[in-house]
């Protein structure tokens, strides 16, 4: 007997470990049935269920029980059972709840796209394209705050903020301890570090790579450059702090180091934590081995002008008639 569950996502079968998450399965499929997360953060323990974006629809609970679940759940907190069937891209009531949930999130979330630092690697503005509606139907005013410096390295731009809890988990399961939290309460709710403390830590950058969107930025990257129009290239050094092993992502722009970050999953995850050395204080190409170019995604924006990876048309096509009679006129000329 086998000791896997059995479960059915989109029409798709998968066997997993029991304990799984329906999230989890999914990724272990791939593809377009992976619900979206702008929470759950598999390397942080505690994270999900805060943006309720990876809702999909159990139309059979188990083998044992095969009774649909009442409403619809989260993936990320909803382990599998043998025999379950999960509907998510299948499920037109899925998908019309997480336009909702997107709506939602959009709320209070200022439009600036084109001049936010996280344009075109941020998880919000990749789901909105996916998800969201033409416009919105709130009428009220949105919350403000004002940007503030959480340290000489790091800006929190809270008004950006959706409270997802991944820079609160970071900092408490990574860093020896934490500054930063979240005060008050419901619409009212920010993170702040109380007193407007600086978060100074060895690790505490990677709160910059969590982020789903531009609330945490890196102060020494803003309004740069854009990243599309970077060149991120896969490097490593030895590098003697503990818990980091070195390995990153530059963002180079001709010969300049624009930025380091860890190096991240399909899932947008962090591979490995790195510290704040690696991160803010090697900045030149003699501090890295370099691997090689990053492996870019066809359908994110980060890979426009990264022609090495199209195979674009010639802009003049191939016409014989015009280059006979060219070559005609040009011998003609030359026996003058």
């Amino acid at each position: 007997m086998s000791d896997k569950h059995k479960v059915t996502i989109d029409g798709i079968p998968v066997e997993v470990d029991p304990g799984t998450s329906i999230l989890n399965a999914a990724r272990q499929i791939g593809g377009d049935i992976v619900p979206p997360a702008m929470c759950y953060y598999s390397k942080l323990q505690g994270s999900g269920g805060k943006c309720r974006t990876c809702l999909v629809k159990v139309s059979k609970g188990s083998e044992k029980d095969p009774r649909p679940m009442p409403k619809l759940v989260a993936s990320c907190r909803t382990t599998v059972m043998d025999g379950m069937e999960v509907q998510n891209i299948t499920s037109p009531e899925v998908l019309e709840a997480r336009k909702g949930i997107v709506e939602m999130l959009l709320i209070n979330h200022p439009l600036d796209c084109p001049i936010c630092d996280q344009a075109g690697e941020c998880d919000l503005q990749n789901l909105a394209f996916d998800h969201g509606a033409a416009k919105t139907r709130y009428e009220f005013d949105r919350r403000k705050f004002e940007k503030i410096d959480i340290g000489d390295k790091i800006q929190l731009h809270m008004t950006r903020c959706i409270l997802c809890y991944r820079c609160v988990f970071t900092a408490d399961q990574i860093t020896d301890h934490r500054i930063h939290g979240i005060l008050n309460r419901g619409d009212h709710s920010e993170i702040s570090t109380y007193i407007k403390a600086a978060v100074d830590n060895d690790f505490s950058g990677n709160v910059i790579d969590v982020c789903p969107v531009g609330a945490l930025t890196d102060k020494t990257f803003r309004f740069k450059n854009r990243v599309w129009f970077t060149k991120p290239v896969e490097a490593h050094r030895e590098c003697d702090h503990p818990g980091c092993n070195g390995k990153v992502t530059l963002w180079y722009k001709g010969e300049d180091v624009l930025r380091v970050t860890a190096r991240k999953d399909v899932y947008g995850e962090v591979e490995e934590f790195i510290c704040n050395t690696c991160r803010f204080d090697k900045k030149k190409t003699s501090d890295w081995v370099i691997e090689g170019p990053r492996k870019i995604a066809n359908w994110s924006v980060q890979s426009a002008n990264h022609y090495e990876m199209l195979h674009p048309l010639p802009v003049v096509k191939t016409n014989p008639l015009l280059q006979e009679a060219n070559k005609q006129q040009f011998e003609r000329e030359t026996r003058l």
